[in-house]
Formats: C-alpha cells, sequence, structure tokens
C-alpha cells in the first residue's frame, strides 16, 4: 500500500510539473530577437480623431535607440561573435597541431617498435651464436678426451 502511494504522489508530482513546463513553453520570450536590418518597419501614421475635443494621437514607430535591443544590443552580440568567430579559429589551429603531434607520435611509435624488434632479433641472434658456441667447444673436448 506504501508502495502503491508513493509511486501515485510521484506520478502526480511529475504531471504537475511537466504541465508547468508545457504552459510555460506556449509563451514566447526571446529577448535577442531584434534584427533591425530585416525589420519590417511600417510607416509612422499618425491618427486624429476628435472626442469631445480631445486630439488622440496613434503610435508611433520607436527610435531604435529606444528598443531594448537597440545599436548597443546589436553592437555587443556582434563584439561576441567576433570572439566566437576567433575562438574556433584558435581551436582549428590547436586541433591541426594536435594532429601533426599524433601523427609524429604514431610514426616514432612504430619506429620504436621497429627498432625494439630489430633489438631482440640481434640479441636471439647471439644468444644461439653463444649456444652453437658452446655446443661447438663440448663436442671439441669429447672428442679430445677419447
Amino acid at each position: 500500500m506504501k508502495n502503491i502511494s508513493k509511486i501515485f504522489a510521484f506520478s502526480i508530482c511529475t504531471v504537475l510539473i511537466t504541465a508547468g513546463i508545457a504552459s510555460a513553453e506556449t509563451t514566447k520570450f526571446t529577448p535577442l530577437n531584434f534584427d533591425e536590418s530585416n525589420a519590417i518597419q511600417a510607416p509612422a501614421t499618425t491618427t486624429s480623431k476628435t472626442v469631445s475635443g480631445v486630439t488622440a494621437k496613434g503610435t508611433d514607430m520607436l527610435d531604435p535607440s529606444q528598443v531594448t535591443g537597440g545599436a548597443k544590443m546589436q553592437s555587443a552580440i556582434l563584439q561576441i561573435d567576433n570572439a566566437q568567430v576567433e575562438v574556433r579559429n584558435k581551436l582549428l589551429n590547436y586541433r591541426t597541431n594536435y594532429a601533426d603531434i599524433d601523427s609524429r607520435y604514431q610514426t616514432i611509435k612504430t619506429e620504436r617498435k621497429a627498432a625494439k624488434k630489430q633489438i631482440s632479433q640481434a640479441e636471439k641472434k647471439i644468444r644461439n651464436l653463444e649456444r652453437a658456441k658452446n655446443r661447438i667447444r663440448k663436442n671439441f673436448e669429447r672428442k679430445s678426451n677419447i
């Protein structure tokens, strides 16, 4: 019974959390969605109507400097983009340097393996020659003792 109540409570919490996320997902908040060059700018219009002697003025377009993401925001984003490009270029340089070092490492590694094999073959030949020399000595001693 305890397990069922725990599972039920967990599922209710999960449903509430996902419902909150789903409802928050429908609001579109994009603070950096300011592109002044591609923005469609409607001509500024003023409509004036006289309502009991009071003139009502329509809404005009705001000056780009008054908008939250104005020229300063765009220049800051541009600077960040430039810095990102510089870091990517450095990353490419680092990767090419790493690739060069890695290829040299692999070359040296194979050369080292080949040299080690040559050394072991030479040592094996020396041991074989020592054995042959010892056998010849033993055979010579046997013949001289007879």
